[in-house]
């Protein structure tokens, strides 16, 4: 079964969060105490598997955010270790793999999945996740989905449950790829590894000339990815980082550890704003900014146009402490400007609640972030239901604003300073586009980007930089740099 090391692109997948717990019997939770009494019901249910299912119905019912829902849910059923492993995995796989699970759950019960009561469509999604992506046994994966059924909507609708999981078990995920996915090439890369093919078409077409890499993109972008930290210059090195947290330190960005897991808040150097959660490609954006040539001499006045929720501005701020230099921040949304405030604190760096195309500073800034709002497609690996909520739509929203913010950081930049614009999408019409517009429309000088991430291979052709989860570990972070003539 791919997913379960059986061999073949895609193999590397874990179960219960690399657990390694390999089969589980009927308890299903890698050996932990999760089973416990419900309601005064006589049938016993899942706790992991419970907090997972409700994961899964808060992101269905009220378009929440998994990944700030299920760490209140950990806390409230007092989950740890195995336990608390195995729950995230169950919920931000099934998240991740929403469109594959569907399919198969339709095709097993012989109707749309829109037909289906969404309590049941919950139990189910659950149920077929462990089935072709863990290695759970087909024996615990079904008959705890059907406990879970029965306690909540009676025996009728867990006798539904039980035949359609039966279904789902009769075929290995080779299979129901082989009779489910688009002929297609794109479509059943897509298929297989659980993205819509709107998006996986444009990481094709990102891709361009090495699009045969499509699917070891798609499987790294399924796979449940590092934890990186930042840390921040003049507190801690990222050796001393390593040391403490017991990660590694990063390959690319001299502040980035590693960390395979766990709960970093509870690190002594985050707790004390001494480093900070942070994909490694995000630190290579601001560090291409504070890298990137100028005309003239550095002033020290820099801008960080889109600054929320701060992460950026933040190692901004530390790097430019050090030179004596300030930062500007800006944020329109109060509630985020306070996210920037915390996360700079003690640090050069003055927030202003504004609206990044009319923000009201005057113009002569030396360097000028524009990291712009974007669909996050480079970031889908850590938001485990984003890739079924965006649609194309939402491209052709963001680019007009991307323009405008690009455009306006073009006004405040002085002759001979840079603008650094990121996005962390690699949508072309959200990168390449972008910038040739505005150079067309400004005249402005592209530098070549990938000089300012040194030691990092595989940028692409230049002039623009473009990082990919399967060639760097990083978010797809788009990079292109831009020079106002003298």
């Amino acid at each position: 079964m791919r997913g379960a090391g059986s061999g073949g692109r895609g193999s590397g997948r874990r179960d219960a969060a690399g657990t390694g717990a390999g089969r589980r019997d009927s308890a299903g939770a890698g050996g932990g105490s999760g089973r416990r009494q419900h309601g005064g019901r006589s049938g016993s249910v899942d706790a992991p598997r419970e907090v997972a299912r409700d994961v899964l119905r808060a992101v269905r019912e009220r378009d929440a955010y998994a990944n700030l829902v299920l760490p209140v849910l950990i806390r409230e059923q007092r989950l740890a270790g195995r336990d608390a492993a195995f729950a995230t995995e169950l919920a931000y796989g099934a998240c991740r793999s929403l469109g594959l699970l569907d399919a198969v759950i339709a095709d097993c019960a012989g109707r749309p999945v829109g037909e289906i009561d969404g309590p049941l469509l919950d139990v189910l999604r659950l149920g077929v996740y462990q089935l072709l992506r863990t290695r759970v046994g087909a024996h615990a994966a079904v008959d705890t989905s059907v406990d879970l059924a029965r306690t909540e909507s009676g025996p009728g609708k867990a006798g539904f449950v039980n035949a359609v999981l039966r279904r789902a078990a009769e075929r290995s995920t080779d299979e129901w790829v082989e009779r489910l996915a688009p002929r297609d090439p794109v479509g059943r890369l897509a298929f297989e590894y659980a993205h819509p093919t709107w998006i996986a078409q444009a990481f094709a077409d990102a891709l361009g000339g090495r699009a045969g890499e499509l699917g070891d993109l798609l499987a790294a972008d399924d796979e449940r990815p590092l934890v990186h930290l930042v840390a921040r210059p003049g507190d801690i090195t990222a050796e001393e980082l390593a040391l403490v947290s017991g990660g590694d330190e990063g390959r690319w960005s001299p502040y980035a550890v590693y960390l395979d897991g766990g709960d970093p808040g509870k690190l002594e150097p985050v707790r004390d704003g001494m480093a900070a959660v942070q994909d490694e490609g995000s630190q290579l954006v601001a560090l291409a900014l504070t890298r990137a040539p100028l005309l003239g001499a550095d002033t020290g006045r820099w801008l960080d146009l889109c600054a929320g929720p701060g992460g950026k501005a933040a190692l901004l701020g530390a790097l430019a402490g050090i030179d004596g230099f300030h930062i500007d921040a800006v944020e329109p949304a109060e509630h985020r400007a306070e996210l920037v405030r915390k996360s700079t604190r003690d640090l050069p760096v003055t927030v202003r609640v504004a609206d990044g195309r009319d923000s009201g500073l005057t113009p002569g800034y030396d360097r000028i972030l524009v990291d712009a709002p974007c669909t996050g497609l480079g970031a889908l690996r850590r938001r485990p239901e984003a890739r079924w909520r965006r649609t194309p739509a939402d491209v052709r929203d963001l680019t007009v604003l991307q323009r405008e913010l690009l455009t306006a950081a073009w006004d405040l930049l002085r002759p001979g300073g840079v603008v650094v614009y990121s996005t962390c999408s690699p949508h072309l019409s959200e990168t390449v586009a972008v910038v040739a517009d505005t150079i067309r429309r400004t005249g402005a000088e592209q530098l070549d980007a990938r000089p300012l991430l040194p030691g990092v291979p595989d940028l692409g052709d230049g002039p623009a930089a473009q990082l990919w989860p399967h060639r760097h570990g990083t978010d797809a972070m788009f990079v292109a740099v831009l020079r106002k003539p003298e």
